[in-house]
């Protein structure tokens, strides 16, 4: 029997794989002044992705963006990232739909170089 090839992240990783996709933990700050990926941070709940955006946590604003910009980074169409928890919170869940070996490579790239500038 072949062994599955799924590549697991790491205990310190904000993101993990789901089924069609991958699920990713967010610190947004909104009202920034430039949209911006700014790497990974350590919280007492485990590892996020820290993220601002220059949109008001107003009328869902900031969310959109959000997700606007991950799918941006990530070459993906908006309706594939979708804020699924703490849609009121600067903690967020993040489902990004996809494969989810594609998507850890590319978050994992993503979160370990230098800022990313939406």
């Amino acid at each position: 029997m072949a062994a599955l090839s799924t590549r697991v992240p790491p205990a310190s990783s904000p993101f993990s794989p789901v089924p069609g996709g991958v699920r990713l933990a967010v610190r947004l700050t909104p009202r920034a002044g430039r949209a911006r990926i700014d790497g990974l941070r350590d919280t007492p709940d485990g590892p996020v992705a820290a993220i601002a955006v220059t949109q008001p946590p107003e009328d869902g604003k900031a969310n959109a963006a959000l997700e606007s910009l991950l799918a941006k980074a990530l070459h993906l169409p908006k309706s594939a990232v979708r804020v699924t928890h703490g849609g009121k919170s600067r903690n967020k869940t993040v489902t990004i739909d996809g494969k989810p070996e594609d998507l850890m490579q590319q978050l994992s790239d993503l979160l370990s170089g230098a800022p990313h500038h939406g």
